[in-house]
């Protein structure tokens, strides 16, 4: 995650101790601060279920209501949350499918804050009633993240399903009247980009303080709709609008958390439009770029993922290869295999990384981005990321110096 907020605006947000390793900010509720970001324990993105009430285009792990899998029991999904406090995970986020269609879920919830784990929902918000926003809070999730891919049809267009944006829209107003707090989360396309100024005057509307931009990654039934993906130029501008509307409502005294997902790219951007802005602000972003690492420590390191089969990946974009299986071993030894080839990689990177990533000046603030993204794209895990839209001059590279 590129926290705009934070590196652009110099905000205090919630995660900034857990990001970017600094002590007395974004509240780490005890948390020990990690003194490297390879120090880091994952935060778990469990896939609790397939079930999904929608039927989403850009569905990354192709989920849905008549689909297969190999569901966890209650019982052993407790045991897993014993084994991820045991670990020092700082986060578990519930995710689906659709988790608000698991039965279980707010027991499990509960029983994971006892634990001590701070717990997350990932939803369509369509499911969320007075009742259950009631729900949520009472077994303590700490934040409810609710996507949303564009206002109106175009939402609905996306998930497949009429009426889903007005559900939504009413589910956040559901959590905020019962103090939850909210955020939403939106996946970058051709059909919603043209209309990122009207979706920021909906946060304002609706008073939400946290957005997460997603670049699309092409797994599950996301690998279907790559015409619809962003070109460099688009991505630039799109980025230009999220840290202009950013700016602002800092300026207007607004409380932000905008943070944009799965391209690196967008730190090091921020960083080169500071060097000419605020270059005492650039030096500062570019300790926090460097310390955090981008790519260097995400995927494999300091997020990780469970499927609804069970099944352990190095984010929840890499379902084509499994680690393990909880079924079988616990996350944690899964996750401290040190023999396993993909870990050892992706913790070792530079070793590993190909092309312009390799000679990129940035390497170190970047790590080579989405090394998922590059595989799905060219089926090699250290290729290029396809989605990098800096120029080879920008990144000190020209045609005849790449491998």
């Amino acid at each position: 995650m590129i926290n705009i907020s934070k590196l652009y605006c110099d905000e205090v947000t919630p995660g900034d101790w857990l990001r970017y390793g600094k002590k007395d900010s974004g509240d780490p509720s005890g948390q020990i601060v990690p003194k490297k970001a390879s120090d880091r324990r994952p935060v778990v993105v469990w896939n609790i279920t397939r079930a999904c009430n929608l039927k989403c285009i850009h569905c990354y792990n192709d989920s849905g209501s008549d689909k297969s899998s190999n569901d966890i029991t209650t019982q052993k999904a407790k045991a897993v949350l014993d084994d991820l406090a045991d670990f020092g995970v700082p986060s578990v986020l519930f995710s689906g499918g659709e988790p608000l269609m698991r039965p279980d879920l707010f027991d499990l919830a509960q029983y994971a804050n006892k634990s001590g784990l701070r717990t997350v929902i990932s939803t369509n918000g369509t499911l969320i009633t007075v009742d259950k926003a009631a729900r949520i809070k009472d077994c303590g999730i700490s934040y409810v993240g609710i996507s949303l891919d564009g206002i109106g049809k175009i939402n609905d267009n996306f998930r497949g399903v009429d009426g889903a944006f007005e559900k939504a829209v009413q589910g956040i107003k559901n959590c905020i009247h019962v103090g939850v707090r909210v955020g939403l989360r939106l996946t970058l396309t051709r059909r919603n980009v043209q209309d990122l100024e009207g979706l920021f005057d909906f946060f304002e509307a609706q008073a939400i303080e946290r957005a997460c931009f997603y670049h699309l990654v092409p797994s599950g039934r996301g690998s279907t709709i790559t015409s619809e993906d962003l070109t460099h130029s688009q991505r630039r501008a799109a980025i230009e609008t999220i840290l202009a509307k950013t700016r602002h409502f800092k300026e207007t005294g607004k409380k932000t958390d905008i943070l944009t997902v799965g391209n690196h790219v967008d730190g090091v951007y921020l960083y080169l439009k500071l060097l000419k802005e605020n270059p005492a602000r650039a030096k500062k972003v570019w300790k926090l770029l460097t310390w955090n690492g981008g790519g260097l420590h995400s995927s494999g390191t300091g997020i990780g993922s469970i499927d609804f089969n069970g099944k352990v990946h190095a984010d929840q974009f890499w379902g084509h290869y499994d680690l393990g299986d909880i079924h079988q071993k616990p996350f944690s030894t899964i996750w401290t295999n040190t023999d396993e080839p993909l870990l050892k990689m992706l913790r070792n990177r530079r070793k590993h990384i190909k092309g312009r990533c390799q000679q990129c000046r940035f390497f170190e603030a970047c790590g080579g981005s989405l090394r998922v993204r590059a595989d799905l794209h060219s089926n090699d895990p250290w290729a290029p990321d396809p989605a990098c839209y800096l120029t080879d001059e920008e990144i000190g590279l020209n045609s005849k110096n790449i491998n």
